[in-house]
């Protein structure tokens, strides 16, 4: 069991230690201007796409980019309306990555954590904060490549041929995969760099992997739907807003499954890059067919989860004990 616990984890943690690399730098790069470039250019739809999308890649994190989302609306900064096409944008923003990890760069990973170690150690700010960014990539990449040792030993105690041939669908047990190692990992990307590996390997068919890409979207939706605990009608509309954009997008290529990995051999002949465009494709499809129409969603949330009344609150209440001397 440890040939395949002590790998996975220690690949999932230089992952994960990566991706912070990487947004302490960008952030420090763009010299602390993320809030009020969200705060700015969030006024139309399209704005607020190309800004999600930005965000996301600076952050790394499309539910950090959600949860920023979120706090804003609660503190009254931006309205809900604005923040659909910020969603959408992050749906987008996220893919970069992915897209990066199909590059098949693994033999460069040391030279990357070396010369992003360089960087650091000059001592100027930006080349400092440049230099965390490079070895942050560096990072991601050993990690891919530390994950994918488990394949081997996972294969060989028959695990995922069990599940395959256990009856339950593999789109469908690719789907509660997706969620539920994305809610618990807290990272889409590292839940499609995992996929990915596996998938390269022929640990898992190519059907399981792409629902495990639909899971992953809708797994994102947990982080915010924490963040908006406790705040505003308006922060949890956000939050609502999110799951029904990415279970919505899940439902309808839920049926198509079988024909996009008939497919992907159409976007390339490596499997690891099929997967990163599969990815890319289903989100940029997705929030580009509902772009048009954010303001109508949105409209359409508010139906589903309406701002309450602010006297709602004090009706039929007394009045608090402290507040009874000034009647």
């Amino acid at each position: 069991m440890k040939e395949i616990v002590i790998p996975f984890a220690t690949g999932l943690a230089i992952f994960l230690f990566g991706m912070q690399l990487i947004r302490i730098g960008l952030e420090e790069l763009a010299a602390h201007r993320m809030k009020h470039f969200l705060l700015r250019f969030t006024k139309t739809p399209l704005r607020g796409f190309g800004t999600g999308l930005v965000a996301t890649l600076f952050l790394q994190s499309s539910s950090a980019v959600t949860v920023l989302t979120i706090g804003f609306v609660n503190a009254g900064l931006i309205t809900f309306a604005q923040t659909v096409g910020i969603i959408l944008g992050t749906n987008v923003g996220t893919t970069v990555t992915t897209q990066i990890l199909a590059l098949k760069v693994e033999d460069f990973a040391l030279p990357l954590i070396l010369t992003g170690a360089a960087f650091y150690a000059l001592p100027w700010k930006k080349t400092a904060a440049l230099g965390l960014a490079i070895g942050g990539f560096g990072c991601i990449f050993l990690g891919m490549e530390a994950m994918q040792w488990i394949a081997e030993p996972i294969k060989n105690r028959g695990w995922v041929a069990a599940l395959m041939e256990s009856g339950v669908q593999p789109v469908f047990s690719g789907i509660l995969s997706g969620i539920l190692l994305t809610s618990v990992i807290q990272s889409g990307n590292a839940v499609i760099a995992i996929t990915m590996g596996f998938f390269a390997t022929g640990l898992v068919p190519l059907p399981f992997a792409i629902a495990v890409v639909l899971g992953s979207n809708v797994g994102t939706c947990v982080t915010a739907f924490l963040a908006s605990i406790g705040t505003e009608r308006a922060a949890k509309q956000v939050a609502v807003a999110h799951l029904l954009l990415n279970v919505g997008g899940l439902l309808l290529f839920l049926p198509w499954v079988g024909r996009i990995a008939a497919a992907a051999h159409w976007l390339s002949e490596d499997p690891a890059t099929q997967i990163a465009h599969i990815q890319t494709l289903y989100n940029l499809i997705c929030s580009l067919a509902v772009l048009p129409f954010a303001s109508s969603f949105a409209r359409g949330v508010s139906r589903i989860l309406p701002e309450r009344d602010p006297s709602w609150s004090l009706r039929g209440r007394h009045p608090h004990p402290l507040l009874k001397w000034h009647q």
